[in-house]
Formats: structure tokens, sequence, C-alpha cells
């Protein structure tokens, strides 16, 4: 004759007792940690948000946009520190591609480590690849040999304005290396960028801008300073 089931203080002996609830305190600390993890994988390697402090690229981000990037478009690229590297002298210390998706294609607006100074991010337009011959010559682009079809660019100076001592004005050729790309700004005039500094390496590319999910003129000339039709403007 079977044993019938003992009670123990009112539950049947032998059944698994209900997991003690987690207290609230615990709780909201573990969604907070998991988002935290969340939002740090996605800033560091999905998407990140930036602001435009210069005018360098008037007329198509302002001082004042606040811009989405997309980090992984062009491949994943993993910080030295990820892997616990101290780089070699001559070394990228910023970090590497581990593998590459989408090409960088000339007419991209990027972000990327600044080279004279890699604690800096700059944003331009990239205007040559690798192989491209890069000239300017009176303000204007030449790529190949020939005039570029250049409708992002943005000028102030007038012609008489121009300098054949100025990089800015007068500039190159130069052939852009393998594994680089020559950078200007839009408002060509106003911009500190491969004319002055040298190209960008392909692992110094940090991402693509997509978009002005925000916009903000703090120049003190407007009563009501949000820009709202900037508002999640792309960016091309």
């Amino acid at each position: 004759m079977a044993e019938p089931v003992r009670k123990v203080n009112g539950a049947q002996a032998g059944a698994i007792a209900p997991q003690a609830e987690k207290s609230a305190v615990r709780e909201y600390a573990e969604a907070f940690v998991v988002a935290l993890m969340l939002a740090l994988v996605l800033r560091t390697f999905v998407i990140q948000a930036y602001k435009i402090p210069s005018g360098s690229m008037e007329p198509t981000l302002l001082v004042g946009d606040h811009i989405i990037v997309n980090k992984l478009i062009y491949g994943l690229r993993l910080p030295d520190s990820f892997f616990g590297l101290t780089p070699l002298a001559g070394e990228i210390p910023w970090g590497h591609y581990v593998f590459q998706l989408e090409a960088v294609h000339r007419g991209d607006v990027v972000v990327f480590v600044f080279p004279p100074d890699p604690t800096k991010d700059f944003i331009k337009r990239v205007i040559g690849v690798p192989g491209d011959t890069v000239e300017i010559k009176d303000g204007m682009l030449y790529v190949n040999g020939a005039r570029a079809a250049d409708p992002h660019a943005h000028f102030e100076l007038s012609p008489d304005q121009r300098e054949s001592s100025s990089p800015r004005d007068y500039f190159g050729p130069l052939t852009v290396p393998a594994g680089h790309y020559f950078m200007m700004g839009d408002n060509r005039d106003r911009s500190y960028d491969s004319r002055f500094w040298g190209v960008v390496d392909r692992d110094e590319v940090e991402g693509r801008a997509m978009f002005i999910y925000w916009s903000w003129d703090s120049d003190g000339s407007s009563f009501f300073p949000v820009r709202w039709s900037r508002f999640f403007k792309i960016i091309r």
C-alpha cells in the first residue's frame, strides 16, 4: 500500500517550493545593469551620437546639429584595449577592423579619428578613395584630372581672395594610397582637412553619418532656438 504524501507546514512533502521572490530593488538594479551593458555595446559597435561643434561642414551640417552615426556599416571595428593589447610604435592605437562589410565610398560623410590627435573625432566628406588623384586649383576640386562634380561644396571667399601659397586654394596633385582616404569639409574655405594634414587610414574611420536627430541654434540669434526643420534629416 502506497504511503500517503505527507505535508510539511501545509505543503506536500517532495513538492518543489516556489523560488523566493526577488526584491524590487534587486530587480531594478539588474534591469539597470543589463540596459547599461546594452547601451555600451550599441555605442561601441553599432551607433553613436555626436554633436557638431564647428561650421566646417556647413551647410550640410550646422553648429548645434546632433547626429547619429552608424558604426557597423563599414564592418566591425574593435579597440585594441578590447583584446588587452598595447599597440607597438607606429601602429594605430585606437582600433582595427576585424572584418569589413560595405566599402567607404566617395561622397560619404564619415566620422574618423583625427590623425594628428587620436583623442579627437572629426567629421568630413570622403573626396578621394584609394587610387584617386586629388588636386585643388583656385579652390576648385579636381579628381583624376577632371573637374569634379561637387554639389556639396560651399564657398565663402571670392576669387580675388585665393592664395597660391595656401593648400586651401592650391593643393596637389596627390594620389591617395591604398587603404587611405582624402577628406574635405563641405565648407571649403573654413575647413581644416586633408589638404592640411594628409589622408585618413581605413582603420581610423569610425562610421558614416546617418541623420540629424536634434538641432539647437545656440548663437543667441533666435528667440526659440530649436531647429525643428532639421529633425530626422538624412545626411547626404
